[in-house]
Protein backbone atom coordinates (compact mmCIF):
# COMPACT_ATOMS: atom_id res chain seq x y z
CA UNK A 1 0.00 0.00 0.00
CA UNK A 2 1.15 3.53 -0.82
CA UNK A 3 0.83 6.67 1.26
CA UNK A 4 1.57 10.26 0.30
CA UNK A 5 3.04 12.27 3.17
CA UNK A 6 3.14 15.96 2.27
CA UNK A 7 5.19 18.20 4.53
CA UNK A 8 4.43 21.82 3.72
CA UNK A 9 6.90 24.68 3.53
CA UNK A 10 8.58 27.15 1.21
CA UNK A 11 11.60 26.38 -0.95
CA UNK A 12 14.78 28.43 -0.85
CA UNK A 13 17.62 28.95 1.60
CA UNK A 14 15.94 32.02 3.07
CA UNK A 15 13.08 29.83 4.34
CA UNK A 16 15.12 26.80 5.42
CA UNK A 17 14.94 27.28 9.19
CA UNK A 18 11.65 29.16 9.51
CA UNK A 19 8.59 28.25 11.57
CA UNK A 20 6.41 27.92 8.45
CA UNK A 21 8.70 25.12 7.22
CA UNK A 22 8.04 22.63 10.02
CA UNK A 23 6.57 20.21 7.44
CA UNK A 24 9.86 20.17 5.55
CA UNK A 25 11.77 19.69 8.81
CA UNK A 26 9.72 16.61 9.75
CA UNK A 27 10.22 14.92 6.38
CA UNK A 28 13.93 15.76 6.30
CA UNK A 29 14.33 14.11 9.72
CA UNK A 30 12.31 11.07 8.65
CA UNK A 31 14.40 10.58 5.50
CA UNK A 32 17.65 11.04 7.43
CA UNK A 33 16.60 8.47 10.05
CA UNK A 34 16.06 5.98 7.22
CA UNK A 35 19.36 6.82 5.48
CA UNK A 36 17.39 8.07 2.50
CA UNK A 37 17.51 11.29 0.52
CA UNK A 38 15.25 13.47 -1.60
CA UNK A 39 15.42 13.90 -5.35
CA UNK A 40 14.21 16.93 -7.27
CA UNK A 41 11.13 15.94 -9.25
CA UNK A 42 8.16 17.70 -10.79
CA UNK A 43 6.38 19.98 -8.32
CA UNK A 44 8.63 18.98 -5.43
CA UNK A 45 11.34 16.96 -3.77
CA UNK A 46 10.49 13.28 -3.37
CA UNK A 47 11.75 10.48 -1.14
CA UNK A 48 10.35 6.94 -1.06
CA UNK A 49 10.57 4.82 2.11
CA UNK A 50 9.45 1.30 2.94
CA UNK A 51 8.10 0.39 6.37
CA UNK A 52 6.29 -2.82 7.37
CA UNK A 53 5.17 -3.54 3.83
CA UNK A 54 4.00 0.01 3.22
CA UNK A 55 5.52 2.56 0.89
CA UNK A 56 5.67 6.16 2.07
CA UNK A 57 6.11 8.79 -0.63
CA UNK A 58 7.47 11.87 1.15
CA UNK A 59 6.70 15.11 -0.69
CA UNK A 60 8.16 18.57 -0.08
CA UNK A 61 6.29 20.77 -2.58
CA UNK A 62 8.37 23.20 -4.62
CA UNK A 63 5.30 25.26 -5.49
CA UNK A 64 5.57 27.51 -2.41
CA UNK A 65 3.04 27.25 0.40
CA UNK A 66 0.09 28.99 -1.24
CA UNK A 67 0.08 26.58 -4.21
CA UNK A 68 0.73 23.35 -2.30
CA UNK A 69 -2.37 21.73 -3.77
CA UNK A 70 -0.82 21.54 -7.24
CA UNK A 71 1.99 19.33 -5.99
CA UNK A 72 -0.26 17.17 -3.81
CA UNK A 73 -2.75 16.53 -6.62
CA UNK A 74 -0.01 15.71 -9.11
CA UNK A 75 1.67 13.12 -6.87
CA UNK A 76 -1.60 11.57 -5.74
CA UNK A 77 -2.47 11.02 -9.39
CA UNK A 78 1.01 9.93 -10.48
CA UNK A 79 1.33 7.34 -7.70
CA UNK A 80 -2.38 6.36 -7.89
CA UNK A 81 -2.92 7.13 -4.21
CA UNK A 82 -6.41 7.79 -2.81
CA UNK A 83 -7.00 10.82 -0.60
CA UNK A 84 -7.67 8.48 2.34
CA UNK A 85 -3.94 7.63 2.16
CA UNK A 86 -2.88 11.29 2.15
CA UNK A 87 -1.37 12.89 5.27
CA UNK A 88 -0.35 16.56 5.40
CA UNK A 89 2.09 18.01 7.96
CA UNK A 90 1.68 21.74 8.72
CA UNK A 91 2.52 24.43 11.24
CA UNK A 92 -0.18 25.89 13.48
CA UNK A 93 -0.06 29.19 15.39
CA UNK A 94 -3.21 28.21 17.32
CA UNK A 95 -1.32 25.46 19.15
CA UNK A 96 1.38 25.95 21.81
CA UNK A 97 4.96 25.45 20.65
CA UNK A 98 5.63 21.76 20.16
CA UNK A 99 2.04 20.63 20.65
CA UNK A 100 1.04 18.01 18.06
CA UNK A 101 -2.50 17.22 16.95
CA UNK A 102 -3.79 14.86 14.29
CA UNK A 103 -7.21 15.17 12.66
CA UNK A 104 -8.87 13.00 9.99
CA UNK A 105 -10.37 15.98 8.13
CA UNK A 106 -11.54 19.55 8.70
CA UNK A 107 -11.24 23.20 7.77
CA UNK A 108 -7.96 24.85 6.84
CA UNK A 109 -7.99 26.94 10.02
CA UNK A 110 -6.60 29.89 8.11
CA UNK A 111 -3.58 27.96 6.83
CA UNK A 112 -2.96 28.88 3.17
CA UNK A 113 -1.32 25.56 2.33
CA UNK A 114 -4.24 23.50 3.59
CA UNK A 115 -6.69 25.91 1.96
CA UNK A 116 -5.13 25.41 -1.47
CA UNK A 117 -4.94 21.62 -1.08
CA UNK A 118 -8.65 21.48 -0.17
CA UNK A 119 -9.51 23.80 -3.07
CA UNK A 120 -7.59 21.78 -5.65
CA UNK A 121 -8.72 18.37 -4.39
CA UNK A 122 -12.29 19.56 -3.93
CA UNK A 123 -12.45 18.13 -0.42
CA UNK A 124 -11.13 18.60 3.10
CA UNK A 125 -11.55 14.89 3.86
CA UNK A 126 -7.88 14.05 4.31
CA UNK A 127 -5.72 13.56 7.39
CA UNK A 128 -3.41 16.24 8.71
CA UNK A 129 -0.96 16.66 11.58
CA UNK A 130 -0.65 20.16 12.97
CA UNK A 131 2.55 21.07 14.80
CA UNK A 132 2.22 24.03 17.14
CA UNK A 133 4.59 26.95 16.65
CA UNK A 134 2.89 29.19 19.24
CA UNK A 135 1.69 32.72 18.65
CA UNK A 136 4.36 34.85 20.28
CA UNK A 137 3.91 37.89 18.09
CA UNK A 138 2.31 41.31 18.34
CA UNK A 139 -0.76 42.24 16.32
CA UNK A 140 0.13 42.75 12.68
CA UNK A 141 3.34 40.73 12.94
CA UNK A 142 2.02 37.25 12.11
CA UNK A 143 3.75 36.98 8.73
CA UNK A 144 7.08 38.07 10.18
CA UNK A 145 6.66 35.55 12.99
CA UNK A 146 5.82 32.48 10.89
CA UNK A 147 8.60 33.33 8.42
CA UNK A 148 11.02 33.94 11.28
CA UNK A 149 13.73 31.48 12.32
CA UNK A 150 13.78 29.27 15.41
CA UNK A 151 15.80 30.19 18.45
CA UNK A 152 18.45 27.60 19.51
CA UNK A 153 16.24 26.61 22.45
CA UNK A 154 13.21 26.12 20.23
CA UNK A 155 15.20 24.06 17.72
CA UNK A 156 16.50 21.72 20.42
CA UNK A 157 13.01 21.25 21.84
CA UNK A 158 11.47 20.66 18.40
CA UNK A 159 14.03 17.98 17.52
CA UNK A 160 12.49 15.85 20.26
CA UNK A 161 8.93 16.58 19.19
CA UNK A 162 9.66 15.82 15.53
CA UNK A 163 10.52 12.26 16.55
CA UNK A 164 6.95 11.89 17.82
CA UNK A 165 5.52 13.17 14.52
CA UNK A 166 7.57 10.58 12.63
CA UNK A 167 6.13 7.81 14.80
CA UNK A 168 2.65 9.15 14.05
CA UNK A 169 3.34 9.03 10.31
CA UNK A 170 4.40 5.39 10.57
CA UNK A 171 1.33 4.61 12.65
CA UNK A 172 -0.94 6.32 10.11
CA UNK A 173 0.30 3.94 7.44
CA UNK A 174 0.06 0.80 9.55
CA UNK A 175 -3.02 1.17 11.77
CA UNK A 176 -4.88 4.15 10.31
CA UNK A 177 -5.95 7.61 11.40
CA UNK A 178 -8.32 6.82 14.26
CA UNK A 179 -5.98 4.49 16.15
CA UNK A 180 -3.09 6.88 15.58
CA UNK A 181 -5.10 9.72 17.08
CA UNK A 182 -6.08 7.58 20.06
CA UNK A 183 -2.48 6.55 20.65
CA UNK A 184 -0.63 9.81 20.05
CA UNK A 185 -2.86 12.90 20.39
CA UNK A 186 -2.69 12.86 24.19
CA UNK A 187 1.09 12.47 24.10
CA UNK A 188 1.23 15.32 21.59
CA UNK A 189 -0.23 17.86 24.01
CA UNK A 190 2.02 20.28 25.84
CA UNK A 191 0.71 20.38 29.41
CA UNK A 192 0.60 23.61 31.34
CA UNK A 193 0.92 25.69 28.22
CA UNK A 194 -2.07 27.39 26.61
CA UNK A 195 -2.89 30.14 24.16
CA UNK A 196 -2.91 32.83 26.84
CA UNK A 197 0.67 32.01 27.83
CA UNK A 198 1.75 32.23 24.22
CA UNK A 199 0.36 35.71 23.66
CA UNK A 200 3.61 37.22 24.94
CA UNK A 201 5.98 34.59 23.65
CA UNK A 202 6.67 30.88 23.37
CA UNK A 203 7.33 29.19 26.68
CA UNK A 204 9.15 25.91 26.58
CA UNK A 205 7.91 23.24 29.01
Amino acid sequence: MKYLIAGLGNIGDEYADTRHNIGFMVLDAMAKASNSSFTDRRYGNICSLKYKGREFILLKPSTFMNLSGNAVRYWLNKEKIETENLLVIVDDIALPLGSIRMRPKGSDGGHNGLAHISLVLGTDQYARIRVGIGNGFHRGSQVKFVLGTWSPEESKFLDERIGLVIEMIKSFGTVGTELTMTTFNKAGKISGQDKKENNTGNKLP
